[in-house]
């Protein structure tokens, strides 16, 4: 089986990101491409972001995962501590953070070290999502190997029983990331695969940008 793909090709053309007009603090170009984003209307999930951790056995692995705040602090996101991710942060907190908006033609990378989120946090989040998303925090042992989907299911029907009628509470292996950046970098795309890339460093507490070739 094979597909020649070497004629996908596309132009962009929407934007330019110059260091005449965009700010010395990363994270606000960061909210002024999201909002311009979700504003546009084009990206599905603008918050929707890869995310890389290297494993436990040594190679790199991406996955797709929402952010769900950002401030001036770093980039929050929730997840099962259990699970593959939770495992390999936990040995390696080194991680690298990618948001790819097609309809702006725009990308931003971030790397970063994670820390947990506080538990008062975490559980405020927990209990503004969705019941059946509660309840499946519980039932689903993420990342593991399982028999077939009949195991989600009745682990599923177990914990609507037991928790019928009353809050379910969040689970100990539940709760918030924060990915504080140590870089970030914007690209822009623009015609002739000659596009703009802008990367900010951070260094001793204070931003500092270059421009990258593409």
């Amino acid at each position: 089986m094979s597909k020649d793909l070497q004629d996908y090709r596309q132009s962009y053309e929407k934007s330019e990101l110059l260091e005449s007009s965009i700010s010395s603090d990363p994270f606000e170009l960061f909210e002024q491409w999201f909002n311009e984003t979700e504003a546009e209307g084009g990206s599905g999930e603008v918050n929707a972001m890869t995310m890389s951790t290297i494993g436990l056995d040594g190679f790199p692995k991406s996955r797709v995962v929402l952010l769900k705040s950002y401030s001036a602090d770093g980039f929050v996101f929730y997840t099962n501590f259990n699970s593959e991710k939770g495992k390999a942060i936990a040995q390696n907190p080194h991680v690298c953070l990618s948001f790819f908006w097609p309809s702006t033609e725009r990308q931003v990378i971030i790397k970063g070290l994670v820390e947990k989120v506080d538990e008062k946090t975490a559980t405020k989040y927990y209990h503004s999502r969705p019941r059946g998303s509660q309840l499946g925090a519980w039932a689903s042992p993420q990342s593991t190997e399982i028999a077939s989907r009949e195991v989600l299911e009745n682990n599923l029907a177990e914990v609507e029983e037991k928790y019928e009628g009353q809050e379910v509470p969040k689970p100990a292996h539940w709760g918030g990331y924060i990915v504080k950046p140590v870089s970030m970098e914007f690209w822009q795309g623009r015609q002739n695969r000659l596009h703009d890339r802008i990367a900010y460093i951070k260094e001793d507490a204070k931003w500092n940008s270059k421009r990258l070739a593409p």
